[in-house]
């Protein structure tokens, strides 16, 4: 069993940064390769960004990438991702997900979620 829990969501400005980070609980963590999704009102849960178990191998939409960054420190049970040059489309509730390999950007193959922090950009 594994609990997620993120922080670091808020309202920022367009052209912002943030950093989310999610901590999980369990000394399994790095079997687990990570997620993060998003979820903005009357919308569906789309995929953000994956990282690997050992953080070597990282995915991303086409709608980030370039301007978020996701990372792992597995000697803190951690997983971060690190926000820049947030545009009002990127205001959503941000989830971080654990899964065992192979993941994909399907949630479906995900075990594990945690309750999401809100992301607000202001125009």
């Amino acid at each position: 069993q594994v609990q997620l829990v993120e922080s670091g969501g808020g309202l920022v400005q367009a052209g912002g940064s943030l950093r989310l980070s999610c901590a999980a609980s369990g000394r399994t963590f790095s079997s687990y390769a990570m997620g993060w999704f998003r979820q903005a009102p009357g919308k569906e849960r789309e995929f953000v960004t994956l990282i690997s178990r050992s953080g070597a191998g990282t995915s991303y939409a086409d709608s980030v990438k370039g301007r978020f960054t996701i990372s792992r420190d597995n000697a803190r049970n951690t997983v971060y991702l690190q926000m820049n040059s947030l545009k009002p489309e990127d205001t959503a509730v941000y989830y971080c997900a654990a899964g065992r390999a192979p993941i994909s950007d399907n949630p479906a193959g995900y075990n594990y979620w945690g309750q999401g922090t809100q992301v607000t950009v202001s125009s």
